[in-house]
Formats: C-alpha cells, sequence, structure tokens
C-alpha cells in the first residue's frame, strides 16, 4: 500500500462524521466509506494515537481535539475570525440574535465563527459547516463580489432548495446578487428554514477582494429585523478597515 493510498483512506474515515453522525462504530465506520472493516480498524488505530479521533464514552469513535488545535492554524480563517471577533461580540450585544462569519471554499460558504443568542431563533450552523452559496445571508453576500465566474458556475447548474423560499433559479440569484451590490446588504429570507431571517454584508480584505462575510439571523416574524441592516453593514465595515480592505 503506497503512503498516499494510506493518507487517503484516513481521510475518508474522518469524512465520514458529521453533524448527523458525531460517534461512528468501526461497523458503520465500514459501512459508510465502503473499506473493509479490518482495515478500518487499522487505520482507526493510528488515528487515536495521532488524536485525530477519539474514543467515545458512548463507545465508538468521535473527531478528536487535536483536530481542533489543527484546524485553528488555517491561515484563510484564523486572521480574518481575530479581527473580526470582538466586531462580532459588539453586534451580539446590540442585537442578542445568532450571529455569524463565513468564507468561501469553492462554490460553498464555511462558517469560521459562530455566536448563538441563547432566545434566539434555531439555526442549522456550527463552525466548519458548509452551505450552499445561494442559500445563505453569508454566502449571497460572498458571491455578489466573487468573480463572475464563480456566479457562471454556480448559477449554471442546479440548485438546491430547503424550503419553498429557496432561490431555485439562476434569473432569480442574479436579480438577488444585484440587490446586494446596490443595497450592501444580503437578505436570506426563509431560505433554509422558513422561521429564519438572515441579514448579511460582505468583508473586503486589503486586496479589495470579497474576503468574508457577517451575518445575524432572527425570527422571519421580527418586527424589528429590517433595522438591522445598517448595524450589520457597519460591523462588516469595521472588519473590513482593520484588514486594510475597501472598495
Amino acid at each position: 500500500m503506497t503512503q498516499s493510498s494510506v493518507l487517503a483512506r484516513a481521510l475518508v474515515l474522518l469524512e465520514a462524521f458529521d453533524n448527523a453522525h458525531p460517534v461512528l462504530k468501526l461497523s458503520e465506520l465500514a459501512e459508510r466509506t465502503g473499506l473493509p472493516q479490518t482495515t478500518v480498524y487499522r487505520h482507526v488505530v493510528d488515528l487515536v494515537q495521532w488524536g485525530a479521533l477519539d474514543r467515545a464514552v458512548s463507545g465508538g469513535y468521535q473527531i478528536g481535539l487535536r483536530m481542533v488545535e489543527i484546524a485553528s492554524y488555517c491561515p484563510r480563517a484564523r486572521p480574518i475570525r481575530d479581527v473580526a471577533l470582538p466586531f462580532m461580540e459588539d453586534l451580539y450585544e446590540a442585537t442578542h440574535q445568532n450571529v455569524q462569519l463565513a468564507v468561501r471554499d469553492g462554490t460553498e460558504v464555511v462558517y469560521v465563527e459562530f455566536l448563538a443568542g441563547r432566545d434566539a431563533v434555531f439555526v442549522r450552523t456550527r463552525v466548519g459547516a458548509r452551505w450552499p452559496m445561494h442559500a445563505t445571508g453569508v454566502g449571497l453576500a460572498i458571491l455578489a463580489y466573487a468573480p463572475a465566474e464563480i456566479v457562471d458556475k454556480i448559477a449554471d447548474r442546479p440548485l438546491a432548495v430547503f424550503t419553498t423560499k429557496t432561490i431555485s433559479t439562476a434569473e432569480v440569484l442574479r436579480r438577488a446578487l444585484a440587490e446586494v451590490r446596490r443595497t450592501g446588504v444580503a437578505i436570506s429570507d426563509g431560505q433554509v428554514t422558513l422561521d429564519g431571517y438572515s441579514v448579511a454584508a460582505p468583508i473586503f480584505g486589503s486586496d479589495g477582494q470579497v474576503a468574508a462575510a457577517l451575518s445575524i439571523v432572527v425570527p422571519a416574524g421580527d418586527s424589528r429585523r429590517a433595522m438591522w441592516a445598517p448595524a450589520v453593514r457597519t460591523a462588516a465595515h469595521g472588519i473590513t478597515r482593520q484588514l486594510g480592505g475597501g472598495r
């Protein structure tokens, strides 16, 4: 077995874990990866020894703390997160709503920081979660200023639908992106869950390119939801200034 195949199989095992499967037994890992159980066992032993996996109290295995440590060194996320966090905390104190920070990875957004409001609306977000760009406030805020080829790549293929309000056609998507560029904020109203309303704004890096997006998610029925756009836009502008960016 070559070194590359060993690494590939180890990565496949790690990829088997997700939000719906945080703990997996050997048989479940074999089933989800298609690898023989003897191979799974051999690699799991190495992953546990290194710290990528831990033994779960309830039995089976879970992602280990070593992975959290490694992820914290990600050069794309860490500088933006470090700059953005004080602004996110201020935004949370002003709104007491869920506050999110995301970056683009390919045609998806990845959430790199998340402050949860105790009494805020439930959101399907966590640090490290990936979502299609067209369905989220942060995704629309980033996509509106992304290279044309990225927009075309997303618009020219079927768009995943999560609710009756999810953007589902290229025409509607392009209109939404034009509105983001006009207003400076992106609105995702009930696109992921019908009870959630996201207000997002883009963040620009020192190269003038969109680097991330900041958002809050409030209940869809919040009578004050229209007033949150200036607060989100101001916080995003503050982060942009700290990054030395602007347009």
